[in-house]
């Protein structure tokens, strides 16, 4: 049986006094109403000085320490003569007029809120229809979710001065539900974040203050936001990335030609073309295979004959320049190791020029790129190139909580440095303090904010490394809000139906402002360098002392049968020059 909160209170009262009564002696009673009787006939409210009953404090002190449970529940006082113990039950009226209980209030705890509708009752909200009333949602400025629309007059309908991802996906989930609504900016201008747990500020402190019925935006879902609203499933996923300011392209200079080959290969291959050359003519100068012979092939005389002058230092030099250019040259060596010297240095310049031909067409159609930054560790290993984020969001919480070494340095390094110089109010700020600061500044957001921004002009920014996390935007509600239920059901549709898809694909790639999408940072190419090349340098060596120690060979032999001919020792031979 159900009655009004007085009526209860009037039944407590009357018990209240009937359980005195039946407590205390009849002949107490009988003094009681004997002696109110008397009071009441005496008493005047005009009268100025009135005496009090004479029993109303034994019978105040019978009353307060009466204690019985009544239709408003447990009856006790305290030591002020109030209700203590207090219970009462929070209600709220659902979508189809019913009420349920949604918390309870008591004078030692104060309010809790903690219970949602009961499920039959909640699945009867669930397809219940819509109350006639205007939903309002609230969003934050920022492109391309929510932006303010350039117009000459000014429209009727509030929901045309926005344009964006959030107010069309708005109207499609407005369009499939079934309700109307007003969509508007957040007053603070701040996503919500909160110190204490308690007071919310940005879009989250709206929706817990009841000033709007949901938030389309670019709001992150995360456990201390899932505690105060509710959140529907993600529409978007996303994670936080790194936008630094775009490299520019590399001007190779007037000696760009040389950078296919490192500068060590260069000065190597300088010492082995003089190496080579001097090494030649040695072999020319003192192998015999190498001198002219006489009138008849009998009788040969190696020592009387002239040196084939054709083969002198400069000769060997021009021969050198010729087999690296690949021109050849009328100047060849006719004996074995001068030939071996010829066939290891062609050999050592086919690879070289090969290396460095296909190193050449790399570097004349691929752009050379070289970036300080390639990753959140390379952030935190140097404190030259500032980074931060927006205030009051997400990605601030996210560092700010992080329990991973390499986000516990990032956030240390930014809460120790000035917060005007590390953090922003919005994501157009950090963007401009990207393009401003000459590559000192690193701006951490999520990566679809860093998607679309990189895709505007003036064309100057570019994201580095990978995503540092995985989470999701949602659609905020109040607790217990009838739309939830119908809210999630019909993104997951969207979803399915790849709405969201064509949206996304609409806001960031179709009206994207810059040709080509840059982002990589690596190095397409890089110099050649000389441990990749000390194999052919090893064959050189090793020809040019096989070449040496042949000739040496070539000429003990020659002068072992001048002296066996003449009959003289072949040392007095060679000293004598004979």
């Amino acid at each position: 049986r159900t009655f009004k909160y007085e009526t209860a209170l009037m039944l407590d009262s009357i018990k209240l006094v009937s359980s005195v009564l039946s407590d205390v002696s009849s002949s107490k009673v009988k003094r009681w109403l004997t002696s109110f009787q008397k009071f009441t006939t005496q008493f005047d409210c005009d009268r100025e000085g009135v005496s009090a009953w004479e029993d109303g404090d034994d019978v105040m002190k019978h009353l307060m320490t009466t204690d019985f449970y009544g239709a408003t529940g447990h009856v006790k006082f305290d030591d002020s003569s109030l209700r203590s113990d207090v219970k009462m039950d929070v209600m709220e009226v659902s979508n189809i007029r019913q009420l349920y209980r949604m918390g309870s209030w008591s004078s030692e705890g104060g309010i809790s809120i903690h219970e949602y509708p009961p499920p039959r009752l909640r699945e009867k909200m669930r397809f219940a229809p819509l109350t006639n009333r205007t939903r309002f949602i609230t969003s934050i400025l920022g492109a391309p979710y929510f932006m303010k629309r350039e117009l000459s007059v000014e429209p009727e309908d509030p929901n045309d001065f926005y344009e964006g991802y959030c107010p069309e996906l708005a109207q499609k989930i407005a369009k499939r539900i079934g309700f109307t609504y007003i969509i508007r900016p957040v007053k603070d201008g701040k996503f919500g974040a909160t110190d204490d747990n308690v007071t919310w500020n940005g879009m989250i402190g709206e929706l817990v203050r009841k000033e709007a019925d949901m938030a389309i935006a670019p709001l992150t879902i995360t456990s201390a936001r899932e505690r105060v609203v509710d959140f529907s499933k993600p529409f978007m996923s996303l994670g936080i990335s790194i936008m630094i300011k775009k490299i520019t392209k590399e001007n190779p200079g007037i000696v760009g030609f040389m950078k296919p080959l490192s500068h060590e290969i260069w000065m190597c291959v300088s010492f082995a073309y003089i190496g080579v050359s001097v090494v030649l003519f040695l072999v020319a100068r003192f192998s015999p295979g190498e001198k002219s012979s006489g009138s008849s092939r009998s009788g040969v005389d190696y020592f009387a004959i002239r040196v084939d002058d054709r083969i002198t230092i400069f000769n060997s030099l021009w021969f050198s320049l010729g087999a690296f250019m690949q021109q050849g040259c009328d100047v060849e060596p006719k004996s074995l190791p001068g030939r071996i010297v010829g066939s290891v240095w062609w050999f050592f310049t086919l690879i070289i020029i090969s290396s460095y031909t296909a190193n050449l067409a790399a570097f004349l159609t691929q752009e050379r790129m070289q970036s300080p930054i390639e990753s959140a560790d390379d952030l935190a290993k140097q404190t030259e190139i500032k980074y931060g984020s927006v205030d009051s969001g997400s990605t601030k919480d996210f560092f700010k909580t992080s329990s991973i070494s390499v986000y516990e340095r990032m956030w240390a390094f930014m809460s120790s440095n000035n917060p005007t110089v590390i953090f922003v109010k919005t994501n157009d700020e950090g963007v401009d303090r990207v393009r401003t600061s000459k590559g000192k500044y690193a701006f951490l957001a999520e990566s679809t904010t860093v998607d679309y921004y990189n895709q505007r002009k003036p064309c100057d920014t570019m994201k580095v490394g990978g995503n540092l996390d995985s989470k999701g935007y949602g659609i905020g509600m109040q607790q217990g809000s009838d739309l939830k239920d119908r809210i999630t059901l019909t993104v997951l549709e969207l979803h399915e139906g790849g709405e969201l898809t064509k949206l996304e694909t609409k806001w960031w790639q179709e009206k994207g402002e810059c040709p080509v999408k840059e982002v990589t940072l690596k190095k397409l190419t890089s110099s050649l360098k000389l441990q990749n090349t000390l194999g052919i340098f090893y064959i050189l060596i090793a020809g040019l002392v096989l070449a040496l120690i042949l000739v040496v060979l070539e000429i003990s032999y020659a002068s072992k049968m001048e002296s066996t001919r003449r009959r003289v020792h072949f040392l007095f031979l060679n000293c004598t020059g004979g």
